[in-house]
């Protein structure tokens, strides 16, 4: 199936362990037994996962200084965890252009939230991508 699903897997497990309030490999491992993947699909999944945890405050940082208005706690839950996975593709996976990052999670947006979150995702990861860009 490829990388999209991935990312909407890795998706769907980030925003379970958000909602839940647990970051366990109790819950990674409960997510494996239950779901099909081929190897570099369950490789993808884990190291977005296992990265965006470690990295997390970082991560959210990241996010924080590009939501104009917006504090982290009032995000649509969806669009966070959407957020946090393209910010580990730009920052921790040179192997991802930065532009199908983008175009990725606006198209998971678009998916599971609403026109408005895949604007509005756009926007942050724009902000992010030129504020990281001039820095470097």
């Amino acid at each position: 199936m490829g990388r999209r699903y991935a990312r909407e897997s890795t998706m769907k497990l980030l925003y379970q362990m958000e909602m839940n309030s647990d970051f366990s490999d109790e819950i990674v491992n409960i997510f494996f037994e239950s779901n099909n993947f081929s190897i570099s699909e369950k490789e993808y999944v884990e190291d977005a996962i296992y990265t965006i945890i470690s990295n997390l405050k970082e991560i959210d940082q990241h996010i924080m200084e590009n939501i104009e208005g917006w504090k982290l706690h009032r995000l649509a839950r969806i669009d966070l965890c959407i957020l946090r996975i393209a910010i580990y593709e730009i920052i921790y996976r040179e192997d991802i252009p930065v532009e199908v990052s983008i175009n990725e999670a606006i198209e998971v947006a678009k998916i599971y939230s609403t026109d408005e979150s895949s604007k509005f995702i756009n926007g942050v990861l724009g902000g992010f991508v030129r504020r990281r860009d001039k820095n470097e």
